[in-house]
């Protein structure tokens, strides 16, 4: 079976997805809307390495429907689903499943500390 993974930051990484999945994942371009980007601090030295950011997008909910964030819809099976829950967690993310604009549903990463 596989799933929907909505990535709005690091998980569009080619060098994320490969040591992560071990594998580049297919997608396509979608949109979440009634939510803006923030920043969460990232705290992994190696992530901070491999990614070359400082900071993680993170997802906040505004319910204005012209706020919108574009990310990228991934095809994973299920084990690449549990994968991303062991690099999202990390840095305390959760996983939750939400609508896209294109009306796909798609499990989504937030940081709910921030």
């Amino acid at each position: 079976m596989t799933e929907n993974l909505f990535s709005y930051g690091t998980l569009q990484l080619e060098s994320i997805q490969l040591k992560t999945f071990g594998r580049i994942l297919k997608g396509h371009p979608d949109v979440l809307t009634g939510y803006k980007l923030t920043l969460v601090k990232i705290k992994d030295k190696d992530v901070i390495a491999s990614s070359g950011m400082t900071h993680y997008n993170n997802i906040t909910h505004t319910g204005n429907q012209s706020d919108s964030i574009s990310g990228t819809v991934f095809i994973t099976t299920e084990t690449e689903l549990k994968q991303a829950d062991e690099y999202e967690a990390a840095d305390d993310y959760e996983r939750i499943l939400m609508q896209l604009k294109s009306g796909k549903t798609a499990w989504v990463y937030h940081c709910a500390s921030s």
